[in-house]
Formats: C-alpha cells, sequence, structure tokens
C-alpha cells in the first residue's frame, strides 16, 4: 500500500478509535461517579446549569476520557503508520486539543479543570501513545 495513504488511514483510524475511547468513557462517567443530586447531563442546558454544582471529583472522568482518548488515538495512528508515527501521533493529540478548546468555550467549567485538561490531557498523552507504539 502507498505509504502516504497507509499513513493517511492510520490517522483516520486513531481519530476513530479517540473518539470511541472518549464517547464511551463520557457514556459511563456519570454511573462511575453520580453527578450531583438534580442535575441532568443528559442536555447541554442541564449540564451547563448543573456545572456550578460540580465538586472536583466529577472531573475526573471527562479528564480520564480526554486523557485516554488521546493516548490510544496517538497510539493506534504511530503503530499504523509507516513514517511519521510522532508526528501523526501528536496531530491526534492537536485535533483533539481543538474539541477540549470547544468544550471549554461551550461549558463553564473551573479554571483549574481547563488548565490541567489543556495541559496534561492532549499532547503528553499522544505523546506517550507515540512512544509506546514505538515512535521515537
Amino acid at each position: 500500500m502507498n505509504p502516504i495513504i497507509r499513513n493517511i488511514l492510520a490517522a483516520v483510524a486513531g481519530i476513530l478509535v479517540g473518539m470511541l475511547v472518549n464517547g464511551g468513557l463520557i457514556m459511563i462517567s456519570s454511573s462511575v461517579i453520580p453527578p450531583p443530586e438534580g442535575v441532568d447531563l443528559t442536555t447541554a442546558e442541564g449540564l451547563q446549569n448543573g456545572m456550578k454544582l460540580m465538586e472536583p471529583k466529577h472531573f475526573i472522568m471527562p479528564f480520564l476520557a480526554h486523557a485516554l482518548g488521546s493516548l490510544t488515538g496517538g497510539f493506534v495512528a504511530a503503530y499504523l503508520a509507516v513514517n511519521q508515527k510522532m508526528i501523526l501521533a501528536l496531530l491526534i493529540g492537536f485535533l483533539f486539543m481543538i474539541g477540549g478548546i470547544m468544550m471549554i468555550m461551550q461549558l463553564p467549567s473551573p479554571l483549574w479543570f481547563n488548565v490541567l485538561d489543556l495541559v496534561g490531557a492532549y499532547f503528553p498523552m499522544a505523546w506517550l501513545g507515540a512512544r509506546l507504539a514505538g515512535a521515537k
């Protein structure tokens, strides 16, 4: 297979796997750490209204979803790529970071979480995923 096509497919696979991991963790998050009493996480309005009631423990699962989505996406992209493994993995981290920035703009989450999420969940985890896949 042409290396360029294989690298494109590796990036697409990394994005899809990362999205599945991220979405899956977000879907189960309320069963792992229940939301505050009366907060409806099924609607954007309910989430926005309930954000002021959230405690630090309620941000564990979103952070893990973002971090593990970037890690697995970066790993898959680097593992499947022919060359430029680290660049493709970091591209996944960059794309996931754009999604994180969009969420920050939509949801009024605490500043400490925004900083932790943007600094710790995307590029470092995509880099680690690439390293685990053998990228240098």
